[in-house]
């Protein structure tokens, strides 16, 4: 979906590992390999199946445990108070920035038994993507990548559902390879007209502006 770094930009790509459920998969594994890795909180529990060692493990671990912070006595703590104005994935993020990332998988961003924090992190990515970031969010099964109104093309597996979800009124949409095409559709915000698609091959999205955010589900042939 996203070109893979050079050797020159290599060390501006990072995975933040978050808290949310993860269902490790060989795709999975190939999008965070050689990546820089930070772990927020309990999001360390993914790095073992993904087979990752963090550089940093970041937040008031309040949620991971004794075995889990037993198990990587290693890996440099930085430790917040409970009480703060931001999560502990916004907070591994902004370090991940300060520490020169320019293109970032939040692995564990989507899903779980927090739909607060999926929303937060889709809405933290397309604001990032409006900074100039590079994003990926994702749980294994579905991946997220915020729009920015110039033209992408997604390498979707051909069947695959995907859908496009529009945080304001999105105009001009065109999504071209897919099942159920627009041309210069003016999409309203709360309209369900671009959920469940199905990719035909490479999927081309362009709009005239407005946040939104792709939905994919490259494992999910239910709608062949």
């Amino acid at each position: 979906m996203q070109a893979e770094p050079t050797p020159t930009d290599a060390n501006a790509h990072f995975a933040v590992l978050l808290s949310g459920e993860v269902t490790v998969t060989e795709r999975l594994k190939s999008q965070v390999e050689g990546t820089r890795v930070i772990a927020a909180d309990s999001g360390m529990r993914h790095a073992a199946a993904l087979r990752v060692k963090p550089e940093l493990w970041v937040g008031d671990f309040d949620s991971a445990d004794a075995h889990l912070i037993d198990s990587w006595p290693d890996v440099r703590r930085e430790p917040y108070p409970p009480a703060k104005n931001a999560t502990d994935g916004e907070i591994a993020i902004e370090t991940a920035i300060d520490s020169g990332a320019r293109r970032i998988i939040l692995v564990g961003a989507l899903g779980g038994e927090r739909t607060d924090h999926a929303f937060a992190h889709m809405a933290l990515a397309v604001k990032l993507a409006e900074r100039g970031f590079e994003i990926t969010l994702t749980s294994g099964e579905e991946e997220g990548f915020p729009l920015t109104g110039t033209p992408m093309t997604f390498d979707l597996p051909k069947g695959s559902l995907f859908s496009l979800l529009a945080f304001a009124d999105i105009a001009s949409l065109t999504i071209e390879g897919a099942r159920y095409p627009l041309t210069d559709f003016d999409c309203t915000f709360g309209t369900t007209r671009t959920i469940s698609n199905v990719a035909e091959g490479p999927v081309t999205i362009r709009h005239a502006g407005g946040p939104a955010l792709l939905l994919a589900r490259p494992n999910d042939f239910s709608g062949a």
